[in-house]
């Protein structure tokens, strides 16, 4: 049967029930469930509450519509949902194959339901649910951070589940016009096919899903970012060159980079301290061995104008000062099965529980003592998938339910346990570094970057798509290890090929960015605590020759020149949720071609970058948007629609300049 309550529209037999109600401008949250009562109505999961809207309700014998601004809903007598725009163009439409009603043309024996609750052994359902693939030329961008080279995800298979460089963010945009979130934190795998589109988690008790309908992807993108929040203000710290490598071991170490990259007079802005700088994983505090006098070395820095950051792992070594504590009170996940290790590295090891409110103030405590309190207002928040040495998401149980119920909410609560914290401390413009991110990280300050990837150009190549799609994903806070972080040895021209051309692209992506495992590992220093942890070789831009060099050099200096076109990017991503870094249709929907463009984008509204992403390249093609002019090189000058031949010496990655007002002012 259909009926309203309120300002919902509601469908219900059987078992089930499915709520449709406004949700942010222009959109619908819908949910379902087969429970005697929905599983917790208040809980937003990824979205935010927001204003109450009057929705437009007519119920019919047949057929019951619900309309919110520019989107409208239907549902059938026989519980089939479709989704329209404004035109009444069909962007969605469920798949079902019965014969509940065999007068309808897509009346099937096959028997395969739109929104199939499965009853799993326990309680919970495996739940799929299903769409029509309406239009063969459909593209779909989004769905977050995944290692494959591919822009547009239309005919791809994707898991719902994060692993290391991999973040199920699960926001897909359409080019038919419209945006869906999957707003369920279970795990799962999501399929765009051709014929079929589909959602499946393997335990829950809920379907509940958000969908927009809007004109242009701009308008969708940032009205998903009104309903799932938007980052804070990028501080100024976050605009320029940050230093790393795996791993300075020591502080002296440390410094000695930093007083090197002053007297050469090269733009920093942050250099970080990596794992293992503790005694035991867990312990959350310097090992004095290595690492005697944090204050000084924050002064120090500090005088300097170079903030430190300093690397967290969730981890907690059975042998760690704080395991047996953290056990006796529950602070730590379980399994359901086996011997209680999630992670066999440098140790045995438990992850704490960040769905636990009670296990992230203890640790927040731990890192204000040792840390907060002595400077370090900036920090690296490792293994956030969480990292396990065996991916059996059937497993682990967390203190708000099982892995395979919710376990893809652990990145945004370890993201919280820190922003909290350092909020509470009264610290404005927060950004920490983290591993990974599920939809709604972005507000709790989450810079994301891709993780533990290999030094190669088809790594290369998958980042460029990581990176464009994490931002249509709404998390326009961004960043990648330039040269890639597994293998790399700075003295092998190869290598430096590609970690010329990775340094060039850094420089246009939302955070620049140096890091990586380089070869060959060097001898370990001291004894004890972390030292076992051995460091790779040399990681700063002069290490890999004079060429090389100068070229850095040039490009950290660019970046530095764009600090205020940067700080108003980031406003834009603050104030509305735009990505700093963004496909060519995002500006320039009108222009087909730009659909189709999956190795160059724009930084902002301004630059189109090309990055070479092949080994010898020195000519390329590059497309120009229609509806502006172009500019290479100061000097060279383009109209738009066209695709021309550029040069690109091992010395320049070519950026062409949008001409006109509109590209250099922020966009209303």
């Amino acid at each position: 049967m259909l009926y309203k309550e309120e300002n919902r529209l509601i469908f219900r037999y059987d078992a089930e029930e499915v709520w449709i109600e406004p949700w942010g401008e222009n959109a619908f949250r819908i949910r379902a469930t087969k429970e005697a009562h929905y599983p917790d109505e208040k809980e937003g999961w990824a979205l935010q509450e927001v204003e109450p809207r009057t929705a437009g309700i007519a119920l019919g014998d047949k057929e019951a519509s619900i309309v919110n601004g520019k989107i409208k809903a239907t549902v059938s007598s026989h519980g089939k949902i479709k989704i329209f725009n404004s035109a009444g163009k069909l962007l969605l439409e469920e798949y079902m194959r019965n014969r509940a009603d065999i007068l309808d043309p897509k009346c099937s024996a096959i028997c395969v339901e739109a929104r199939e609750f499965k009853p799993n052994l326990g309680g919970d359902y495996h739940l799929t649910l299903r769409f029509e693939s309406l239009d063969k030329n459909e593209k779909i961008f989004g769905m977050g951070q995944y290692q494959q080279p591919y822009l547009d995800l239309k005919g791809l298979d994707l898991e719902l589940a994060h692993r290391n460089s991999q973040a199920s963010v699960p926001f897909a945009l359409s080019s038919l016009g419209y945006g869906l979130l999957w707003n369920n934190p279970a795990i799962g795998r999501a399929v765009l096919g051709k014929n079929i589109m589909s959602f499946e988690v393997f335990s829950t008790k809920f379907l509940d899903y958000w969908v927009i309908a809007g004109d242009t992807p701009a308008e969708i993108v940032q009205g998903y970012a009104s309903v799932t929040g938007t980052v804070p203000m990028m501080p100024e710290y976050g605009l320029g060159f940050w230093q790393c490598k795996l791993r300075y071991q020591t502080q002296e170490e440390l410094l000695k980079v930093a007083r090197e990259y002053k007297s050469r007079d090269l733009p920093i802005d942050l250099i970080v301290i990596d794992f293992f700088h503790w005694p035991k994983q867990g312990d959350w505090r310097f090992d004095a061995n290595f690492w005697p006098d944090p204050e000084a070395m924050v002064r120090e820095l500090d005088e300097m104008n170079i903030k430190l950051m300093v690397s967290i792992w969730p981890t907690v070594d059975k042998r760690s000062e704080n395991f047996q504590e953290m056990q006796e009170k529950g602070y730590l996940i379980r399994v359901d099965r086996g011997i209680r290790t999630a992670m066999d590295f440098e140790g045995e090891s438990v992850h704490f529980d960040a769905t636990n409110p009670k296990a992230r103030e203890f640790l927040w405590h731990k890192a204000k003592n040792n840390y907060y309190s002595k400077g370090i207002q900036v920090f690296w928040l490792d293994e956030a998938e969480p990292e396990y040495t065996a991916y059996d998401f059937d497993n682990y149980r967390y203190w708000r339910g099982t892995n395979l119920a919710i376990g893809n909410i652990y990145p945004v609560e370890y993201a919280k346990t820190f922003y909290e914290g350092m909020e509470a401390a009264g610290q404005k413009n927060i950004v920490n570094l983290i591993r990974c991110a599920w939809a709604g990280s972005q507000k709790f300050g989450a810079l994301v970057w891709s993780g533990d990837i290999a030094s190669s150009w088809s790594s290369f190549r998958n980042q460029l798509c990581a990176g464009l799609n994490m931002g249509i994903a709404g998390l326009p806070w961004w960043t990648t290890d330039i040269g890639g972080f597994h293998g790399g040895d700075p003295n092998d021209h190869h290598f430096r090929e590609l970690f010329v051309r990775w340094f060039q692209w850094g420089t246009f992506c939302p955070v620049m960015r140096l890091h990586g495992d380089r070869e060959p590992r060097q001898p370990q220093v001291g004894e004890g605590g972390g030292a076992s942890c051995c460091s790779g070789a040399d990681n700063e831009v002069w290490s890999y020759g004079e060429h090389v060099y100068e070229i850095c050099k040039k490009y950290m200096r660019l970046r530095e020149e764009m600090r205020d076109y940067t700080r108003s990017l980031m406003e834009d991503a603050h104030k509305r949720g735009t990505p700093v870094m963004r496909p060519c249709f995002y500006e320039f929907p009108g222009d087909v071609m730009c659909w189709e463009v999956e190795t160059q984008y724009m930084y902002g509204p301004k630059y189109l970058c090309c990055p070479v992403l092949k080994p010898n390249q020195r000519r390329m093609s590059v497309y120009l948007p229609a509806g502006a002019r172009w500019v290479l090189d100061e000097t060279k000058e383009f109209a738009g629609g066209q695709t021309v031949e550029v040069e690109c010496p091992i010395e320049i990655m070519p950026v062409f300049v949008r001409q006109g007002r509109e590209a250099l002012e922020e966009k209303p």
